[in-house]
């Protein structure tokens, strides 16, 4: 069965803390699907796109490192480029043209096809209770397939630490 990891998203949101688990997706040779409201998708591309970039006192951007920022496509927009792109951000559930092993699933999308991927990421905002209801509801569900769950919360700082 698929290794589902819940992330409760209390320190930050989804456009914080996606790029830092996406970065570490491409540093274990994956590729990832992104699965979003699509009136979320232009903020999750600009984090990507700005992943690793820091600006000094100056105001002039500071460019990280190479690889500081995260090349994706996004559907409907960078089609027939899908093959190229290691990261896809879509507005659907069941849209991978890059054949992802990792998925995320962000403003409460559910999984349409769990058993599809290696892993599953949901990340929910903790401090919104519509968002906490409905990973209740998918977490139950996903359980009820088999799938191995694991639940993962913020400290204050940020940090991640499995709390089952």
């Amino acid at each position: 069965m698929t290794d589902i990891a819940f992330y409760h998203l209390t320190a930050s949101d989804a456009a914080d803390a996606l790029p830092q688990l996406i970065n570490k997706t491409l540093a274990a040779g994956k590729k990832a699907l992104v699965s979003s409201s699509k009136s979320h998708i232009a903020t999750l591309s600009t984090a990507l796109w700005s992943h690793g970039h820091t600006a000094p006192a100056q105001g002039r951007p500071s460019y990280g490192g190479q690889g500081s920022w995260l090349p994706h496509g996004i559907a409907g927009k960078d089609d027939d480029d899908a093959a190229l792109c290691p990261i896809w951000l879509s507005g659907e559930t069941q849209d991978n043209p890059i054949a992802a092993e990792f998925s995320f699933y962000l403003d409460g999308m559910t999984p349409q096809n769990a058993g599809g991927f290696d892993r599953i990421f949901i990340l929910f905002n903790g401090l919104d209770d519509a968002a906490v209801t409905t990973a209740r509801t998918q977490w139950k569900s996903l359980r009820e397939e088999g799938h191995d769950l694991s639940y993962w919360t913020q400290d204050d700082s940020g940090a991640w630490k499995k709390t089952a």
